[in-house]
């Protein structure tokens, strides 16, 4: 008797397997309405191609600005507003309130793919969204341009300048070690983290003191608190002993945008570029 028809991959590849957070999720026919609760995972969604197959994104995902932003919540899920939405596929970075088995107790398919603690994670999680929505050529390409983009301007960085730096990710202040997905990113330019030495430095990110970040005394400070918070080089010269700082003395104050340094999508190449820019021009300054 003929196999049933379910069982055979169809012309565009499905049904198939991705290996998630959540474990093995099959999907078994290209998803047409895709809700993403997670900013990083709608960029990738569109930057693969999928995004005419995204019928919905939460309420911090405001990149590209083509994303149907609604009022649904990757932090506080509502299961009962994402069904409304009739997906065939959630994408979530979060399992909050229990999200994930609460939607496949209504056969609901969700991938799981937690925040990349590192550039081969972030690949694979970009990858995997080509293999789920039927756009793995595209999201191939992605990654290859990415690693070729990442390659040349660690390439083009000067490896000896022995320039240190200080990464803020809000104002108390905690900063980012090497050891974390950020940390990585720096990493390529051949720079000396401040956030290493921290005494607690174990966890990837060590609440500063004022006092520590003013004895380091930086080459380079970057700011990841600038839309939320409105921090810049003349709020940083305010701070008790920061004034003289030589970053602060130097114009060494780099401004990133606030979500293309917090997500780990293809938007990374981005925060690269300003960081090798920001490179070359303290490297300038010190020759």
């Amino acid at each position: 008797s003929p196999a049933p028809a379910t069982s055979s991959p169809s012309a565009d590849g499905f049904p198939v397997t991705v290996q998630a957070a959540n474990g093995a999720v099959t999907i078994a026919d290209k998803p047409r309405r895709i809700v993403s609760l997670s900013a990083t995972h709608t960029e990738t969604l569109f930057a693969i191609g999928a995004g005419p197959q995204v019928v919905a994104v939460d309420d911090r995902s405001n990149f590209p600005p083509e994303a149907p932003k609604t009022g649904l919540s990757g932090f506080k899920p509502n299961v009962e507003a994402i069904v409304a939405q009739r997906p065939d596929l959630v994408v979530v970075s979060d399992d909050l309130e229990d999200v994930v088995a609460e939607l496949g107790k209504l056969g609901v398919p969700v991938l799981h793919q937690p925040s990349a603690t590192k550039l081969e994670e972030a690949y694979e999680e970009i990858e995997e969204l080509g293999a789920a929505t039927g756009n793995q050529a595209k999201a191939d390409d992605v990654v290859a341009g990415m690693k070729a983009d990442l390659e040349r301007l660690a390439a083009e960085a000067p490896k000896d300048a022995g320039l240190t730096f200080y990464h803020e990710l809000d104002q108390t202040p905690y900063a980012a070690t090497s050891q974390t997905f950020i940390g990585q990113i720096y990493a390529l330019f051949g720079l000396t983290n401040i956030a290493d030495k921290a005494p607690d430095a174990a966890g990837g990110y060590p609440k500063l003191s004022a006092e520590f970040v003013a004895q380091a005394d930086p080459d380079l400070i970057f700011l990841a608190d600038v839309k939320c918070c409105g921090q810049n080089k003349d709020a940083l010269a305010q701070r008790p002993g920061w004034k003289n700082l030589s970053a602060i003395e130097n114009d060494h104050v780099v401004e990133l945008d606030d979500d293309i340094a917090s997500r780990w999508g293809p938007r990374i190449v981005q925060l690269a570029e300003t960081i090798g820019a920001a490179v070359a021009k303290a490297e300038a300054g010190a020759s």
